[in-house]
């Protein structure tokens, strides 16, 4: 990967970073909530996430809010968000920085 697709993807994560769950006061990102992150070489961005429930209340929201935020960096082509519920989300996927902001750690 090239320094600059690097430092998109640096960028991207981030901004993931930025978006968090209305039900758990941790980022998408650390929950594990991000499945599948892609940039291809005109710095398009595909997203495959998941939610912590189906039933979630922001379900419709989330992939919005996701695509809003990484449209905010600079030199960001197109940006595709995908939710999914296979495999189905667990807690086995939190980061450790997640498990410390929870008191798991």
């Amino acid at each position: 990967m090239d320094l600059i697709k690097f430092q998109k993807e640096n960028k991207v994560i981030s901004a993931l970073r930025m978006v968090f769950d209305p039900e758990i006061p941790v980022n998408i990102y650390d929950l594990g909530l991000i499945y599948d992150l892609k940039i291809d070489d005109n710095f398009n961005v595909d997203v495959l996430m998941t939610l912590t429930t189906p039933n979630c209340p922001v379900a419709e929201d989330m992939p919005v809010m996701v695509m809003n935020e990484i449209k905010l960096i600079e030199g960001i082509g197109e940006v595709k968000v995908e939710l999914t519920f296979e495999p189905p989300w667990d807690m086995d996927k939190l980061t450790d920085e997640a498990k410390l902001e929870l008191g798991m750690l």
